[in-house]
């Protein structure tokens, strides 16, 4: 997985994951990266900077300063983000991240999951074999990308779907 800082044409900056940098440039080439915020598909990448961390063997022996060879010895120590409260996996920090939650939660209340069906039920109530509903579930891109082009009206969610853990 990669993670992409990305801008769009009106100057919106947010972040997204990929599968890999290959899987970026096949979905911006289709059309399929779009702004979270105000929903173009015209989106570039942004600046940004990586995230290095020192390999396993960059533990210090007592008595002796080691630093790793990607970060200047004057740099200060990366800061560590607030431990989130007690029970709580973590809470939404911005603007961004607060609508989509919200977003998230309104889809979630006025539409049915339907998983790995969502191809077929999409298609099914397009052509009328299936009564009209709001739905939302998975697809891959170019089963995204099939269903458009023969005209039934699907939106990528900037999220992914609830998943049941132990």
């Amino acid at each position: 997985m990669i993670r992409y800082a990305l801008k769009c044409k009106d100057g919106h900056s947010f972040e997204s994951w990929f599968q890999s940098a290959e899987a970026y440039d096949k979905l911006a080439a289709a059309g399929m990266v779009s702004c979270a915020i105000c929903g173009s598909d015209k989106v570039e990448k942004a600046i940004m900077a990586p995230r290095v961390r020192p390999g396993r063997n960059a533990v210090s022996k007592v008595g002796e300063a080691e630093t790793p060879a990607s970060v200047p010895a004057s740099a200060p120590p990366p800061a560590k983000p607030p431990a989130p409260a007690a029970g709580a996996l973590s809470s939404p920090s911005g603007d961004l991240e607060k609508a989509v939650k919200e977003l998230r939660s309104h889809i979630e209340k006025t539409s049915d999951y339907v998983g790995k069906d969502f191809v077929s039920e999409a298609r099914k109530m397009h052509l009328g074999d299936s009564p009209e509903r709001a739905i939302h579930g998975e697809a891959k891109p170019e089963e995204a990308k099939a269903l458009i082009e023969e005209g039934v009206p699907v939106v990528p969610l900037p999220f992914l779907p609830n998943r049941k853990t132990n």
